[in-house]
């Protein structure tokens, strides 16, 4: 009785997991990839298929991918993953311009179709195919060139003593080298060459040679590719009647002729040079001239501005001088309002004196102006002078002038004309007036230590003078409406300003104000008088 052993469960558990990673090893078994051993040849413009294929052969439709790219591997020119085209890894250039080739995948085959091909697209392709954790790689070649046609060589005929052959050649890229060979394989040199590109970017060349030697009968044009490295060629045999025949005559006519060309261009040469240092002379007189002229043309303009200049200021002057000639006498005086004050500021007691207090303290802002104090009494016709004598002026920031008694003094503001303020002062960049466009920079001889203010209320007129040295400053001209305020304001430095009014009556309010004069003290009156006096005939003698 024979005896039968069951298999033990641990050799059955066994067979199977030898049995599995054998199907594994058969369904994931390594493939190769392989792409065309010879470059891939495109002319510009065209359409290349680059194609690569798998071995052993099996379909490549599941392939987890398929990529063709440069020399790196993110340089995609195009990729196939999850049977779909992904775009987003493709470069740009070649968006739009890529497909794939997929009517040989169940054998094992896929290509990429690039159209419109560039120069650009040449040089080295990988693809790469990928499958599960296995992927190879083959590498190919593009190529952007063209073979064109083959030589035509005709003889055009006889040319500068010898006999001109011409080579016609077309459809080359890029641009072909063309050569002359003897039958000995010598270059010969060109006597000629014309290139043309068409609107394919292909190259066409006709080039010619003039042989003069009849003893070289047998020449070659050669067209050579440089990027392919092939060239096509053709031979022609020049029969000796084409040369031109040598007359005894002819050695003996090219050199008298020769000995005559000596001749007449000694003569030229000697007349040029003659006529050229004729015409030279003419030319440096010539600019002599125009130099004069032009120096004559410039000292006229400048005694003309010069003379303008003169006028101007004879105008200006007795502009001022009538101004100040109408202002034989000024109605009225005023003295500093206390109201009107910045707390930083001091009036003395006479009311004629503000400086600035010494404290280090930071001051409250209140309603009023920063820095600025206004006269007490308005001025709504007739004509004023005043003076504010300056003490530590230098590098301080002043201004003083006039402004309207309804303008805005809170917070930061421009003494412009157009808010109502007339001003002259000085600035860290030097001495101001505001104009219509900003600030405009005062030219000052001396630095002023007293400025005296003239207000022509009814003729619209405001002048500051430098009492220094007996200049005008600046002159407003407007329109005035409503009540006028002498203004004064100490921005910053120990600078500190003293008024000095008179108190003469004028000469249209000498009759209404008669009773008013006649209660003046009269030696009060003639001394201001006799100041106001001095100031405008110093000013304007």
């Amino acid at each position: 009785m024979g005896i039968y052993c069951k298999p033990s469960v641990l050799f059955q558990d066994s067979y199977l997991l030898v049995l599995t990673q054998l199907l594994c090893w058969v369904t994931t078994k390594g493939f190769r990839v392989f792409g065309p051993s010879d470059p891939v040849v495109v002319a510009p413009g065209r359409e290349a298929i680059l194609p690569c294929s798998v071995s052993p052969a099996m379909s490549v439709e599941n392939m987890e991918e398929l990529r063709w790219f440069r020399t790196r591997f993110s340089e995609a020119v195009f990729v196939y993953r999850d049977q779909e085209e992904q775009k987003e890894e493709q470069m740009i250039e070649y968006s739009l311009r890529t497909s794939l080739v997929k009517d040989q995948f169940h054998e094992g085959k896929a290509a990429v179709r690039i159209q419109n091909v560039q120069e650009s697209d040449s040089g080295i392709h990988v693809c790469h195919f990928k499958q599960g954790v296995l992927y190879e790689e083959a590498i190919l070649e593009l190529k952007v060139a063209a073979m064109g046609s083959t030589p035509e060589v005709y003889i055009k005929g006889p040319e500068d003593g010898g006999v001109c052959v011409v080579c016609m050649t077309s459809g080359w890229y890029p641009e072909p080298q063309v050569h002359w060979r003897d039958s000995t394989g010598e270059d010969l040199p060109a006597s000629s060459e014309t290139l043309h590109e068409d609107a394919e970017g292909l190259f066409s060349t006709e080039t010619s040679l003039v042989l003069r030697d009849s003893s070289v009968r047998n020449v070659a044009c050669s067209i050579f590719n440089p990027v392919l490295g092939q060239e096509k060629a053709i031979a022609i045999v020049i029969p000796e009647p084409f040369f031109p025949q040598a007359s005894p005559w002819k050695a003996a006519f090219i050199v008298i002729l020769t000995m005559m060309g000596l001749l007449v261009s000694g003569t030229s040469y000697l007349l040029i040079r003659e006529h050229s240092g004729r015409l030279k002379l003419q030319q440096e007189w010539s600019h002599f001239q125009l130099e004069k002229d032009e120096l004559q043309t410039i000292k006229e303009d400048a005694l003309r501005t010069a003379s303008a200049l003169r006028e101007e200021l004879d105008r200006r002057k007795a502009t001022y001088n009538r101004a100040w000639r109408k202002a034989q006498l000024y109605a009225g005086t005023f003295t500093l309002d206390p109201a009107s004050a910045h707390p930083t500021l001091v009036i003395s007691q006479d009311r004629m004196r503000v400086t600035r207090k010494d404290t280090n303290e930071l001051f409250r802002v209140l309603s009023i102006d920063l820095f600025s104090v206004l006269g007490t009494k308005g001025i709504s016709s007739g004509r004023y002078y005043w003076e504010v004598k300056l003490a530590n002026g230098e590098g301080s920031k002043w201004s003083l002038g006039v402004c309207r008694e309804v303008v805005e003094r809170k917070d930061f503001y421009f003494e412009s004309p157009e808010k109502g303020f007339w001003t002259v002062g000085q600035s860290s960049c030097g001495y101001f007036a505001y104009v219509e466009r900003g600030r405009a920079s005062l030219s000052i001889r001396q630095a002023p230590q007293s400025v005296g203010v003239f207000v022509d209320y009814d003729e619209g007129e405001i002048s500051f003078y430098n009492m220094s040295d007996m200049s005008h400053i600046f002159s407003y001209e407007a329109s005035f409406s409503g009540t006028l305020l002498p203004y004064f304001r100490l921005k910053s430095g120990n600078v500190s300003m003293t008024v000095s009014t008179m108190a003469c009556v004028s000469e249209g309010q000498e009759g209404e104000e008669g009773e008013k004069g006649e209660e003046q003290e009269e030696g009060k009156e003639g001394e201001e008088c006799q100041l106001l006096s001095h100031a405008r005939d110093t000013l304007f003698p």
